[in-house]
């Protein structure tokens, strides 16, 4: 049995019902109403008969669903009922004592109806918001005041939430850098971005859980009720990959542009070398027989001298320019590098420039032959060691060493000056073509770019580390058998 505190609980919540429950006896009077049924159909409703006070019949309706609730034990009885009742399909349900069925209540609504719609909209929502959270993209909502109503897996991988962080302890608005929220609601709420209430493919940075700025493309939508905006809700997509992509596809493009404006310089440079060769010659010839033959004034030896320095300049840098335009003739044969190196450093450690430099020769013994070209090689070596000798300006510690790579198939020869060291921002461009940081006349530009040549030529790899204030150095892997493809092995020449 109800206690009297169950059954006054049980009259309020059925009052408080805004649906309509009646109690009709087998007669058809009207038992006993709810509070809405009465508010509805009238305060003195109780004691009078169902089909007048619902349908103002005189007797009871043909197809009521009180006459087999009454004469039989099936159970739910379900009927249409006319638009003065507020729903169009009623529910009745016999109520038994001990003598049999005392009573019908009568519904407004249909429970197992209402029972089966709510398992659809149970089943509708748990397949929207499995949809949601498995979405690729991040997708994320949030009510008027920036509480985070809705926050999937995608947008926890991408921004660094743990979700129920974000769900319970974030708002939307410390997502965005700066006013970047409000910008957004600004643009959203105007006409000119897809329609008013809509915002489409809009880039716009993201911050991670650690600060880092993430940029993405933004498509979202202001929620309404009627008139009234309660809550937005965006799809983000992560850029930063495509982003990434068309910052490498540029620079390969630059690259490209470079590689094909070098090219024709190239051509035009060795055009060029070709022409300038034959009156470097002869300058250099009538200007050594003049000194030989005539006995001059010591001022005009002197100038006759700087004449055939500064010829003898000019030749060189047209060699350069022949040597990087690759219009040389190259001898692939065996060599040992040692020999190379130490020969090299024989026909520059005696001037003047290198009396006040300390060289140090680590040279691993032993070292198999490299296939090579020995006048390329000569000048790779004389390249980095005059550069490193100048940049010490003629005063501190050069160190040459040589070692066998551990997979046996490269020798790394490492070159190391002790001057004042490349920042970064130059290190990046060192075998860059006519870059150099010289003073005007004191540097073509060509030395680094045409060492890279010949390493890669030689089929190795080059590169340069180097510390401020510390020194630099030039690291240097070429292949014990050779790139045949690029030079003919046995003596044989390559254009």
């Amino acid at each position: 049995m109800r206690t009297e505190k169950e059954k006054k609980y049980m009259l309020k919540a059925v009052d408080a019902l805004q649906r309509e429950i009646v109690v009709v006896s087998p007669g058809f009077e009207i038992l006993a109403a709810n509070r809405f049924s009465r508010e509805r159909r009238g305060m003195n409703m109780v004691g009078q008969p169902c089909y007048q006070v619902f349908f103002n019949h005189n007797a009871p309706c043909d197809d009521c669903p009180g006459i087999p609730a009454f004469t039989c034990e099936k159970n739910p009885f379900q009927r249409k009922l006319q638009q003065n009742l507020n729903t169009d399909r009623a529910s009745c349900y016999p109520i038994r004592g001990e003598n049999g069925i005392e009573a019908m209540v009568m519904m407004d609504f249909d429970l197992h109806r209402l029972d089966k719609l709510e398992e659809e909209v149970q089943r509708s929502n748990a397949f929207l918001k499995n949809l949601i959270l498995s979405a690729v993209d991040s997708v994320i909502a949030a009510d008027k005041t920036g509480r985070i109503l809705i926050f999937n897996e995608a947008a926890a991988e991408i921004l660094g939430y743990n979700i129920e962080t974000a769900l319970n302890e974030i708002n939307i608005r410390d997502m965005y850098p700066g006013d970047g929220a409000r910008d957004v609601m600004r643009k959203l709420r105007s006409q000119d971005h897809g329609g008013k209430g809509k915002l489409k493919s809009y880039l716009v940075n993201l911050l991670g859980q650690n600060g880092q700025t993430i940029p993405i493309s933004l498509n979202a939508a202001i929620i309404y009720e009627g008139d009234k905006e309660v809550a937005t809700i965006g799809f983000f997509h992560d850029m930063r990959d495509e982003l990434s992509i068309k910052k490498e596809l540029e620079r390969t493009q630059v690259q490209l542009l470079q590689a094909e404006k070098m090219a024709s310089l190239g051509k035009l440079a060795a055009g060029v070398a070709h022409q300038l060769n034959n009156p470097l010659g002869g300058i250099t010839l009538f200007t050594k027989l003049v000194l030989e033959e005539h006995d001059l004034p010591e001022s005009a030896k002197e100038d006759l001298t700087r004449i055939l320095k500064d010829a003898e300049r000019c030749r060189d840098t047209v060699k350069e320019l022949l040597e990087f335009t690759r219009q040389t003739k190259h001898m692939m044969r065996p060599h040992d590098i040692n020999r190379a190196l130490l020969r090299t450093l024989f026909l520059l450690e005696n001037q003047t420039l290198f009396q006040n430099i300390t060289i140090e020769k680590q040279l691993a013994e032993d070292l198999p032959q490299l296939m090579g070209d020995i006048q390329q090689l000569n000048h790779l070596f004389m390249n980095i060691i005059l550069n490193a000798a100048q940049a010490m300006e003629g005063k501190g510690a050069l160190t040459l060493k040589t070692t066998l790579l551990p997979d046996g198939e490269f020798i790394c020869i490492e070159i190391t000056d002790t001057g004042p060291g490349i920042p970064d921002d130059i290190l990046a461009h060192i075998f860059e073509p006519f870059f150099t940081t010289k003073e005007e006349g004191k540097g073509t530009g060509l030395g680094l770019s045409l060492v890279y040549g010949i390493v890669e030529n030689h089929g190795g790899r080059i590169h340069a580390k180097s510390k401020l204030g510390v020194g630099t150095s030039f690291i240097i892997e070429l292949p014990v058998s050779g790139p045949t493809e690029k030079g003919v092995e046995n003596g044989q020449s390559t254009g």
